[in-house]
């Protein structure tokens, strides 16, 4: 039995959205005071086991002042049983991850029966919890701009897990690459050169780190890296960078309006210097944003200039690697998701069948949410059946993938199918649904 201290905070209370909020932004003053009002904590334990002064604690839960020392939030954590991702850190020793193994006894011993345990198992636990902590490189005493660019080839090859796996298994691995790179600069000492590429590079591993959170149903987390990873990118003069961090927080902004200014934001910041498929990349999302707010005039003014871009880069133009999965059928994709969204179907669809009909299933996540969006344009054309068979494909694309948006983006199309019961198709794919 796993020693709990008198401080833990109950799992339900680490759960709730403000509790998120506050532990993602070092918030520990509102941790505090929801700590005594929800779980019975006293302001007085707390600052037994946290050592701290307990007026200072109740400061803190007024609103008044901030923890900002490294180790007193590892203390604070480490006293609560604030699991390590909730607070920007990776995995703290006491945390006793297991990923139950599927049976394989003769009932259940099939390949396909296995599989599929286990794929429901990392569904529910994440797949990187039972990947071994991955070997760090050593930390220098100095750290040159060579070392940065080997930290930065490491982040690019971890960024393709990306492609295959949801944020539920990433989250914790950008999360620690994210925290071993920050301890750099607390550690280290810099030229200015060295110290400016790797701001860059931690505004680089925020936004992987943010994708992985929003992608795992963490926006508060993700938003607070967003934010982060801007400050990081004004502080290195890295405008494609900064332009990026406004793009991501456009994306998952729920107010329409909020999210077409922010996506400005980030279009403003593109240069002559800025690389053509960065260029696409931010005018992509600026459509998208335009599009969800009902702008179709705005959204394909964004989408041509997208368009523009890719067909202006050079083929020994350098790319940055973040931005490198931008190419014509990722255009295209966006395009057909916009007319998708404006409800316009005999555009919506063309495009979006040609695109999906080339895209990999290996990338089951992108393609499964993808195929939303044509289901979505089905729809809107009446066409019930084709929208049933889109839908069907992509439920079965999105299993065992560990991310909540497929069926986030699914289940409104399913709310649409369900009064088209009566015919078989759409009576299938709820079946499937409710499985």
């Amino acid at each position: 039995m796993i020693y709990q201290p008198p401080t833990a905070l109950p799992r339900p209370l680490l759960e709730e959205e403000e509790m998120q909020q506050a532990l993602a932004t070092h918030d520990f003053g509102t941790v505090f005071r929801i700590a005594r009002d929800k779980a019975g904590i006293s302001y007085s334990r707390i600052a037994t086991e946290c050592d701290i002064k307990p007026e200072r604690v109740g400061t803190l839960a007024r609103g008044r002042g901030r923890i900002t020392s490294f180790d007193k939030i590892l203390q604070i954590s480490d006293a609560l049983r604030v699991p390590g991702h909730m607070v920007g850190l990776a995995s703290r020793p006491w945390e006793a991850i297991e990923l139950p193994v599927p049976a394989s006894s003769t009932e259940n011993g099939s390949p396909s029966v296995r599989r599929r345990a286990f794929l429901q198992a990392a569904t529910t636990t994440g797949l990187a919890a039972a990947l071994p902590t991955l070997h760090q490189p050593s930390a220098p005493k100095r750290v040159t701009v060579g070392h940065v660019d080997s930290l930065r080839d490491r982040t690019a090859r971890l960024r393709r897990l990306d492609h295959i796996l949801g944020g539920g298994d990433t989250h914790r691995v950008y999360l620690g690459e994210f925290q071993a790179t920050k301890s750099l600069l607390r550690t280290a000492s810099f030229t200015d050169d060295s110290r400016r590429s790797l701001l860059s590079l931690l505004a680089e591993q925020a936004q992987q780190a943010g994708w992985a959170a929003f992608d795992g149903g963490r926006k508060a987390e993700a938003e607070a890296l967003y934010e982060e990873s801007k400050v990081m990118a004004r502080e290195a003069g890295d405008g494609d960078l900064l332009g990026n961090s406004f793009s991501f927080l456009a994306y998952q902004t729920a107010d329409p309006r909020d999210a077409v200014k922010i996506a400005a934001n980030s279009c403003q910041a593109i240069t002559p210097g800025t690389p053509s498929g960065v260029r696409a990349l931010l005018h992509e999302r600026m459509a998208w944003a335009c599009a969800v707010a009902n702008q179709p005039t705005a959204a394909e003014q964004a989408l041509e200039a997208a368009r523009t871009a890719l067909d202006k880069r050079q083929t020994d133009e350098p790319q940055p690697d973040w931005a490198a999965w931008v190419d014509e059928t990722e255009l295209d994709i966006m395009t057909g998701r916009c007319w998708a969204e404006l409800r316009r179907p005999l555009r919506a669809v063309p495009i979006l069948e040609r695109a999906l009909a080339r895209y990999d299933d290996a990338h089951a996540r992108d393609k499964a949410l993808y195929m939303s969006w044509l289901a979505d344009a089905y729809l809107n054309a009446d066409e019930v059946e084709a929208a049933a068979a889109v839908t069907s494909r992509a439920l079965d694309l999105s299993v065992g993938v560990a991310s909540v948006r497929p069926r986030q983006r699914l289940n409104p199309v399913l709310d649409q199918l369900r009064p088209y019961g009566h015919l078989g198709a759409v009576q299938n794919v709820l079946e499937k649904a409710a499985y």
